[in-house]
């Protein structure tokens, strides 16, 4: 394929869903719920798409076509996880809408008497790991854009950051779910052609599959994986999905509860489905080359070397969409948190009304700016931040299904949780054994984390507070931020 017509419809897309983002968001009242939660009013459509985007990110696009490439029906394991983890979502906890949380900060710390310590910790954990998640996509879109429209590593990295940054400084939380929207159906009409034009252009289903090695289309590719390290794959996208602040935030954003509840049911039912995509596009794509050097680059290379012209641009737009829809949501929840909880550990006070788009757009430009900083100076972390980031959701997942199902659970034991998930993750990537046993530290860690929650929750005082009064706190203080100038926060009001 021609690099330079790529570039050029690429920069066509990112221009038109610039302006698109600016337009959907121009009616926004201005204030800080319709920057960073689009005024909690996202109807159920856009929870879909924008769930739906952000499910299929760098992971999908990148990540489960190339293990399909190595691992046949393996590549269906991502999708899986996910879905679960969505579903799991939906049941337990859409119904956390009507607490008006604004961060998952916010609502780890109700679980346990609206604590100050655990939502500090909890959001310098969510924005450390939002950077890098972000410093992810940028590395593995510009990689990506790189390699398809041969341009320096470093400007294609620069591109994709502008691409996503600009509607997300521009429209704030409505430009995210409506490009995310538009993109999610891009990428569901992408992916499904290519996965049927890929399985044509082997010669059938069965010439995919033979040129597999018999272990890899296996179910799930089990014999070739492993039973504990397949059900551990799929566990650490569930625990991401159940954990990261992006997901939470179509929770805090969308309509109403049963608005929620139902639009990510219906996206855990859509990703199920999607889930054979990835693993099929792998496998075609190793039936027609089983040389590549990086499986990786298993979807560009089906898109730019077997695909006709029109079939390639449209897919590979596709797949820097799912990078930019990722991200995009990634940006907007670790400013809320930036802006929410952060500003407030270390100013004592909330932002006024008046001050808060404009403090999130100065702080969207900074977060981009510092993941972009760390995604130039490096070619090869996206491992690195993936483990980075389980060994800091697991912890986080464990205090929230202890704190919402289990009213013992004290702040001590949320503490507890969150140093045994790390330490525990740390210590199996750190030994090669281990981590080849158990595929990822996402399993043990999860289970430690609980049994320390428990135990060290029972072996100290409960809290207090009722949950009345926990989430009174919560919500004086974000009230002060929404709605009244820049005041110290006094003890009571900051929960400790």
């Amino acid at each position: 394929m021609n690099s330079h017509l790529f570039l050029g419809t690429f920069f066509v897309y990112i221009v038109a869903m610039i302006g698109f983002g600016w337009w959907v968001s121009r009616n926004d009242r201005g204030s800080g719920d319709d920057f960073l939660l689009g005024g909690r009013s996202v109807p159920l459509f856009l929870t879909v798409g924008t769930t739906v985007a952000t499910m299929v990110g760098t992971g999908s696009s990148m990540g489960a076509v190339g293990f399909g490439y190595a691992n046949g029906w393996g590549g269906a394991l991502y999708g899986i996880g996910g879905s679960i983890g969505v579903l799991l979502l939906a049941l337990c906890f859409s119904g956390v809408r009507r607490m008006r949380f604004m961060t998952m900060s916010e609502e780890l710390s109700f679980y346990v008497g609206a604590n100050r310590i655990v939502r500090n910790v909890v959001a310098l954990l969510i924005y450390v790991a939002c950077i890098g998640w972000l410093g992810a996509h940028i590395l593995g879109g510009g990689l990506y854009l790189a390699w398809m429209a041969d341009i320096p590593a470093w400007q294609a990295k620069l591109i994709v950051a502008l691409g996503f940054g600009i509607y997300c400084v521009i429209g704030g939380y409505m430009a995210v779910v409506w490009t995310d929207t538009v993109q999610a159906i891009v990428l569901f009409i992408g992916f499904f052609l290519m996965a049927g034009v890929a399985v044509v252009q082997v010669g059938g289903f069965d010439a995919m599959t033979s040129a597999m090695d018999s272990a890899t289309t296996s179910f799930l590719a089990i014999d070739k994986i492993g039973l504990l390290p397949a059900i551990s794959l799929s566990a650490v996208i569930a625990v991401g999905v159940l954990a990261t602040p992006s997901f939470r935030q179509r929770i805090y954003s969308g309509r109403s509860v049963r608005s929620v509840r139902r639009s990510f049911l219906i996206t855990g039912v859509l990703y199920m489905a999607f889930s054979i995509v990835p693993a099929i596009i792998g496998m075609a794509t190793y039936a027609l080359n089983p040389d590549l050097e990086n499986t990786n680059f298993a979807f560009p290379y089906l898109a730019t070397e077997v695909l006709p012209l029109w079939l390639g641009l449209l897919l590979l737009v596709a797949g820097l969409s799912a990078t930019m829809s990722s991200a995009s949501s990634d940006a907007i929840a670790g400013v809320t948190t930036l802006i929410r909880d952060v500003y407030v550990l270390f100013r004592g006070r909330a932002p006024s009304a008046a001050n808060v788009v404009l403090y999130s757009r100065v702080a969207l430009v900074g977060t981009i700016g510092l993941a972009l900083a760390f995604a130039l100076t490096s070619d090869n972390v996206i491992s690195y931040i993936t483990r980075m980031v389980s060994t800091v959701l697991s912890g986080m997942f464990v205090c929230g299904i202890l704190g919402r199902f289990w009213s013992r659970y004290n702040w001590q034991g949320a503490i507890a949780s969150l140093v045994v998930a790390s330490a525990t993750s740390l210590t199996i990537i750190a030994n090669a054994d281990w981590s080849a046993y158990w595929g990822n530290p996402s399993i043990p860690s999860v289970v430690l984390a609980m049994i320390a929650g428990v135990v060290v929750s029972l072996a100290t005082p409960a809290s207090r507070l009722t949950e009345e009064q926990a989430l009174a706190r919560i919500s004086a203080e974000r009230e002060r931020m929404e709605a009244v100038p820049d005041v110290p926060l006094g003890n009571k009001a900051a929960g400790v």
